[in-house]
């Protein structure tokens, strides 16, 4: 489907059983460009990427991650035994030379933190506190004495300026999240819903798949 970038599902735990990443949708933000001595963007090693850290300009933004050197990848902090930030671009006698900039894909173990940290701020948002600081739910009959939490649907949508995600959590805890563009229609219960049908049919009615296991792989029409 047109601008879908990813699918997850999470564990009643927050665990990561499923991403599917829809390349076709994605939009490139790779940036190729010849720099003269000396560098005009600052660059740091950050998250075991080299990063832009001040300086944007000509459509490097801060936060775009180096990914290659004339022509060359990179892979972390080196490159052919040399230090990128140190000993090449620091070198005077390296210029001109060509960068590329973009966003990197996020890693597996990145996307399984991000998912263990949304679960985290799910189960926040599903727990409203009243103003006075005292928690608000069911009291009993003559004292009133029982207090509960109050809960409400948690995050089902959230909004951002380069993208919208969509939640749905069914009965058991497992949630479904779909990360689209803004231009897709905000609306997406159909679509959540369907992929949840999917994972029943496929994945729980398989006699030799444990709940919360990790699948490997599904095949999604999206």
């Amino acid at each position: 489907m047109p601008g879908i970038y990813s699918v997850y599902i999470i564990s009643r735990s927050g665990g990561l059983i499923f991403n599917y990443d829809c390349d076709h949708n994605f939009v490139s933000s790779e940036v190729e460009k010849t720099f003269s001595y000396p560098l005009d963007v600052k660059l740091d090693y950050v998250h075991q990427k080299v990063t832009v850290t001040f300086g944007q300009r000509d459509g490097i933004r801060v936060g775009y991650a180096l990914l290659a050197i004339n022509g060359q990848p990179i892979g972390g902090r080196k490159l052919d035994d040399k230090d990128v930030i140190d000993d090449i671009l620091a070198n005077e006698d390296n210029y001109p030379i060509n960068l590329k900039f973009g966003l990197q894909r996020l890693t597996t173990n990145e996307k399984i933190v991000l998912s263990s940290m949304f679960h985290s701020l799910y189960a926040i948002a599903a727990l409203q506190i009243c103003n006075k600081g005292r928690p608000i739910g069911s009291t009993g009959a003559a004292a009133g004495e029982r207090q509960g939490f109050l809960k409400s649907s948690g995050i089902e949508i959230m909004e951002t300026n380069n993208f919208r995600l969509n939640c749905l959590q069914t009965t058991t805890g497992v949630k479904f999240l779909i990360v689209s563009d803004l231009t897709v229609p905000a609306n997406k219960d159909i679509l959540l819903r369907k992929i949840y049908e999917l994972y029943t049919d496929y994945a729980l009615k398989n006699p030799f798949y444990s709940l919360d296991m990790p699948i490997r792989f599904v095949s999604l029409s999206l």
